[in-house]
């Protein structure tokens, strides 16, 4: 029973901190969108995520970049320019992501159909 309980507490610890990482409206679909694309400018991302304002995405990518899921990288030349990029770190979300994706999807489809199923 013992071992039963620490396994538990040690899962409820695990969702925790990973959810006080990925928590956010945002954070998930910038994750998603840098495992698609090998990198992107600030404003590529912007505009490939949509109804985002710029102090919410630098917010964003600056949380994960402190928690090593992306990568920033200054480009040189006369204006500042910058890029961002999954890290190996965050790469490793690939299957939670997709995961989430997939569930979202099924989701989608049952709610859906139920609807419609209730109209007629």
């Amino acid at each position: 029973m013992k071992e039963q309980q620490a396994k538990c507490k040690t899962n409820v610890m695990g969702v925790k901190d990973s959810m006080s990482i990925l928590s956010g409206k945002w954070k998930l679909h910038i994750l998603g969108t840098l495992l698609m694309h090998d990198k992107l400018r600030f404003m590529e991302l912007q505009r490939i995520l949509g109804d985002i304002s710029a102090k919410v995405l630098s917010k964003e990518l600056r949380d994960l970049e402190l928690n090593q899921l992306v990568i920033r990288t200054e480009l040189d030349g006369a204006v500042v320019a910058v890029e961002y990029a999954i890290s190996p770190f965050g790469i490793t979300l690939t299957p939670v992501i997709q995961a989430l994706a997939n569930w979202g999807n099924t989701y989608r489809k049952e709610i859906i159909q139920q609807m419609e199923k209730n109209k007629g």
